[in-house]
């Protein structure tokens, strides 16, 4: 039992530290330790900062960054209503962008969105389609790191 509910509970009843960090538990109030690691995040956030917890691996973080490519998908991809299913795909997994049909017999479009989003929609792309469609290949191209979305929704372009 601690005698002071307000002081640091690894605090052996001499008032001698008990914890690992022996020089940070010293008759710390409970709540210094706490206030601190809040004002450090909210300080680290202002200047856009990645904060990770412990634990959390890089790349689950990294799919928070917003990332913009340009795709173009080869095969039987028109006439089988492979536009209305991206559109759908993309809605689904949150991103933006747009996708049309080509004089040349692609699909062509561009996504905006988390990084892990937008893989798991090249992913989509170069492998499911639409029911009827037969993908033979996509490429990606442009892909960069954007600040902001430019989009709001996912267009169809006619």
């Amino acid at each position: 039992m601690v005698s002071d509910p307000g002081v640091c509970p690894s605090l052996a009843k001499d008032g001698a530290p008990r914890c690992a960090l022996k020089s940070f538990c010293r008759r710390i109030p409970v709540s210094a330790p706490l206030a601190g690691v809040g004002l450090l995040i909210a300080f680290l956030s202002t200047f856009g900062c990645l904060v990770r917890a412990p634990g959390l691996s890089v790349s689950m973080a990294e799919g928070d960054t917003l990332i913009s490519v340009d795709y173009e998908v080869f095969g039987k991809v028109q006439g089988v209503f492979f536009r209305k299913y991206t559109q759908a795909e993309g809605k689904k997994l949150g991103l933006v962008g747009w996708v049309q049909n080509t004089d040349q017999g692609t699909v062509q479009g561009q996504l905006q969105g988390p990084t892990s989003k937008v893989r798991h929609m090249q992913k989509w792309l170069e492998t499911r389609g639409s029911p009827k469609s037969h993908i033979d290949r996509a490429s990606f191209n442009n892909e960069k790191v954007i600040l902001k979305l430019d989009y709001s929704d996912f267009q169809i372009v006619k």
